[in-house]
């Protein structure tokens, strides 16, 4: 019953080698979506606020890609799991009552029953808020006290920093005063006129607010893009116990502050009000699961807003869980993490997701050690504060989400350290590239991200300078957008987010109010020159025996949520970088090659060696300085077409910068070569989500 398949591969339109070749392929062997099975009663009805379930057994479908959608009143977060015998359980838990239409395709075909209606029913998302009038803050004059109060439980003040950067870029110590019930203020006298930068940290890590901003003299623009909130209260919370944060408004001038609290029961909300530009919440709620709370300022969300809070209850099985060798600092890039989590007895579903300093997902891979105990183990890539969320049957766990430090604080990017300038922070015109200059010089590594909201999507370049980074983007609709600078994690760099205000006229056609463009970055220490030089750049050559595996049919697993009756209209879009097409597989050379290279002292780095994303030009960079003379070899290996484009720029030094263009979702392989060695950790494995 074999069928015969006829295999093409070309470069540049030319077949290589031995191509086309012939692959038999069984009849059994080709997906049909006829012979998928589906059950369970999460097929059919549902409660809010429960877990539904059903099977997928596609055992006997032969080979084929499997994705699945769900459409309703709510976004459902979908959950699968592996049962080890060819079929797959799938989990999901609505939060508003409807109908929901559930979407099951196998080899891009509907299953039998495919699309099936659920009727789920019970009790919405309860909702309670509260306001307060905000008065403008009294002008600080130099040689004056400045306070800046915080609420911070469950530390101790001898394990706490706080220092003052002047607009000049002096620094020095503030006062720490401890005060009642966990308070703490922070007190300098300035002597200068401008914005201060007030850095608060505890065992050398930022505090929630931290770095804040603090402007002595007249108050510039204010608005809700100045409010800062944070706390332990918007991380996470126990049922029937207080969650507290904090918010800052001092920046912001004065206007009117409204804080809500939606979930699966109603918020008993407090508020304290401290006379100094800041105010103290608190929340109860009763029952368990994810609540959103939302921190608006003159009726516009402050940064970060709304805050996804997962609350536990005591009574939770997930409660008897216990977790063992957890280190929460002294960890290294590039070196496995793990840890233990114990049942206790407890029988149901472990799961875990690791959020990198970026705020990328990372891979997790939880396995079973014995019948009672679970190893969860990830692969850090970048420096910084990694959150884990450990959950069973849905519910955190104690302790979770648990904060993990990789490598040294000292050596990790302090956003406290990044100043922001240029005219495209402040003013621009539709059509017109604006540009600003990120300065990480004396930041340390860590992770950029640059996000722009406004009227509409726009055209984002980075590149490299003596700096640190220069942003370039193109707005295409008047109006107001706001620029959001973070760095080594969730924290936004002091003035963060900027206001720019766009003129013109309108360039494009926009059916939303409100677009976002993302850019992310992965800084290291920055070369004193990052030029290219003359000379330094050969046109690409296809090497003829560079090796790449493929297999002519490439099964998928793709599950994800889709709301339908959704009334956003956030959108996104993707960074670019500035670079030309080129093949698939590039080379780029320094000088000609020479026997002495060692490929062993290549030492590459960047987010685009294991994570990558559709339509965004992906990177990271190689330093080829300490490993002789020769070639370097960049290849992407897709399941499906080929990588759109692989750009390799030498910025001198034999330092490279490889940017990267994908299509299609799935697993590729990436190859870096010195010349016809592989480089440390290549083949890479990158999941396109």
């Amino acid at each position: 019953d074999a069928l015969p398949i006829l295999v093409s591969i070309k470069k540049n339109g030319h077949h290589i080698p031995n191509s086309p070749i012939t692959v038999m392929i069984s009849q059994s062997e080709i997906g049909d979506a006829s012979r998928v099975r589906v059950s369970g009663p999460g097929l059919k009805e549902g409660r809010t606020f429960e877990t539904s379930e059903f099977v997928i057994d596609t055992r006997e479908a032969g080979y084929g890609g499997l994705s699945l959608s769900i459409e309703g009143p709510s976004k459902v977060d979908i959950n699968t799991e592996d049962l080890e015998d060819g079929t797959c359980k799938v989990t999901y838990c609505p939060t508003e009552p409807g109908n929901y239409i559930i979407t099951i395709k196998f080899a891009d075909q509907h299953v039998p029953g495919s699309p099936y209606s659920v009727k789920v029913t019970g009790e919405g998302r309860l909702k309670e808020s509260i306001t307060s009038k905000r008065r403008a803050p009294t002008v600080a004059n130099i040689g004056s006290q400045c306070d800046l109060s915080l609420k911070i439980p469950e530390i101790s003040i001898l394990d706490m920093t706080a220092q003052v950067t002047s607009p000049s870029g002096k620094t020095h110590d503030a006062q720490i005063m401890e005060g009642d019930n966990n308070t703490y203020c922070i007190r300098f006298v300035p002597t200068e006129m401008g914005v201060h930068t007030v850095n608060v940290k505890y065992k050398s890590q930022h505090v929630p607010g931290s770095p804040f901003q603090f402007t002595v003299g007249p108050l510039g623009e204010g608005g809700a893009h100045k409010v800062r909130a944070g706390g332990p209260g918007l991380e996470r919370a126990e049922t029937g116990l207080p969650a507290e944060f904090s918010i800052w408004t001092r920046e912001a001038g004065a206007g009117g502050l409204s804080i809500a609290v939606e979930g699966p029961s109603k918020a008993e909300i407090a508020f304290e009000d401290r006379k100094d530009g800041s105010c103290g919440v608190s929340y109860i709620v009763q029952e368990p699961g994810d609540y959103e709370v939302s921190v608006k300022f003159n009726d516009d969300h402050v940064p970060d807003s709304p805050f996804v809070v997962p609350v536990t209850t005591p009574s939770d099985d997930a409660r008897r869980l216990t977790v063992t060798s957890l280190r929460e600092s002294g960890l290294k890039v590039n070196q496995p993490a793990s840890f233990a989590v114990s049942l206790n007895g407890a029988k149901g579903v472990i799961d875990a997701k690791v959020h990198s300093p970026s705020g990328a997902l990372e891979e997790c891979y939880v396995t079973e050690i014995d019948e009672d105990k679970y190893a969860v183990r990830f692969i850090p890539r970048e420096n910084g504060v990694y959150v884990v969320d450990v959950k069973f049957n849905g519910s955190h766990i104690p302790g979770s989400p648990f904060k993990i430090r990789v490598g040294d604080p000292s050596q990790a990017g302090d956003p406290g350290l990044v100043s922001a300038y240029g005219a495209g922070l402040e003013r621009g015109v539709t059509g017109s590239p604006a540009e600003f200059i990120v300065n990480t010089t004396h930041a340390g590594p860590g992770a950029l991200a640059v996000t722009i909201d406004g009227p509409s999507k726009v055209k984002m370049d980075c590149q490299e300078c003596a700096e640190g980074y220069k942003v370039t983007y193109t707005p295409m609709v008047p109006g107001s957008y706001l620029i959001s600078i973070k760095y080594g994690g969730p924290y936004h760099i002091v003035g963060s987010p900027f206001k720019a205000k766009i003129t013109g006229s309108r360039l494009v056609s926009s059916h939303s109010n409100h677009e976002t463009s993302t850019l992310l970055m992965e800084s290291f220490t920055t070369p004193e020159t990052l030029s290219q030089q003359p000379g330094d750049s050969f046109e690409p050559q296809f090497d003829p025996n560079a090796q790449f595996s493929f297999s002519p049919f490439f099964s998928s697993f793709h599950v994800g949520s889709r709301l339908v009756s959704s009334h956003s209209n956030h959108e996104s879009s993707s960074m670019f970088m500035e670079s030309i097409p080129k093949s698939d597989a590039m080379l780029q050379q320094s000088a000609m090659p020479t026997s002495a290279s060692d490929a062993s002292k290549v030492v590459a780095k960047g987010l685009g060696l294991n994570k990558a994303y559709v339509g965004q030009k992906n990177s990271f960079t190689v330093d080829c300085s300490k490993a002789g003379n020769n070639m370097l070899l960049v290849g992407v290996h897709g399941p499906k077409t080929p990588c759109e484009e692989i750009v390799v720029k030498h910025l001198g030094n034999r330092l490279y910068n490889v940017t990267y263009l994908l299509k299609d979702k799935g697993d590729y392989i990436l190859v870096v070569k010195w010349g016809d060695a592989h480089i440390p950790g290549s083949p890479y494995r990158l999941s396109v989500p």
